[in-house]
């Protein structure tokens, strides 16, 4: 029922227009009474965006069952993975979506209003994480909004292209971007535990006049590090 609905819905929206287009239009293509309508979706605007709800409570109890020495920056990542798997179910329907909330006002504001729900719920997470860190619920913000942009900005991209190319792949690189600058780098090989005696290492020094382009520095270092004698 709750399909059949929303695909009607759609249906009249591409041929009428979202304006001219009434409820009473839609549960009369559906063959559905008003009542039935209004049992899944509050108002016509919801019919629109019949998934996120769904995705917002699934998400929600992703970062709940979160344990505690989860990297929670590739954590809050993994979960908006979650938004776009959910455009990814149907790309038609998402491009067609996209399309609609362009040229529809009102439902661009209630779009904005369901990518604030996305993002208060990564940065509650995170300020749970981050609680007693100087600036905490300040980092919290900041890494919630800059995930939530990095994945907008990629599936937006993907939407552009009517729905062509890899989507997961645009987005796993724009949140590598958000991980690499927010994200706890993982441990050095070789890292001592405190009070643990630390591994003797090797330093290399190596001298390059002031101007020399970045590759032929590495040029220089590789050459070096290829020299060393083994222990």
């Amino acid at each position: 029922m709750r399909d059949a609905l929303v695909a009607a819905a759609f249906q009249l929206f591409l041929e009428r227009g979202y304006e001219q287009t009434t409820v009473d239009d839609i549960v009369a293509l559906a063959g559905v009474g008003r009542r039935s309508f209004f049992r899944y979706f509050p108002s016509k605007e919801d019919v629109v965006f019949p998934d996120h709800e769904r995705c917002l409570a699934d998400m929600t109890a992703y970062l709940a069952e979160s344990v505690e020495d989860a990297e929670p920056v590739g954590r809050v990542c993994d979960a908006a993975r979650m938004v776009l798997l959910m455009y990814a179910e149907n790309p038609a329907f998402s491009v067609q979506r996209y399309r609609l909330t362009k040229k529809v006002p009102g439902l661009r504001a209630s779009e904005l209003s369901v990518v604030w729900r996305y993002e208060r719920a990564l940065a509650a997470y995170l300020r749970g994480r981050f609680a007693g860190r100087p600036d905490g619920t300040l980092q919290a913000d900041v890494i919630a909004a800059a995930v939530v942009a990095a994945h907008n900005n990629a599936l937006r991209s993907w939407l552009r292209s009517d729905g062509h190319g890899d989507a997961t792949t645009a987005v796993d690189h724009a949140l590598n971007y958000v991980k690499a600058a927010f994200g706890t780098p993982p441990s050095a090989p070789g890292r001592t535990e405190p009070g643990s005696e630390p591994e003797s290492e090797d330093v290399v020094v190596v001298v390059s006049r002031r101007g020399a382009p970045m590759w032929r520095v590495v040029q220089e270092i590789e050459s070096v590090l290829t020299t060393l004698p083994e222990n």
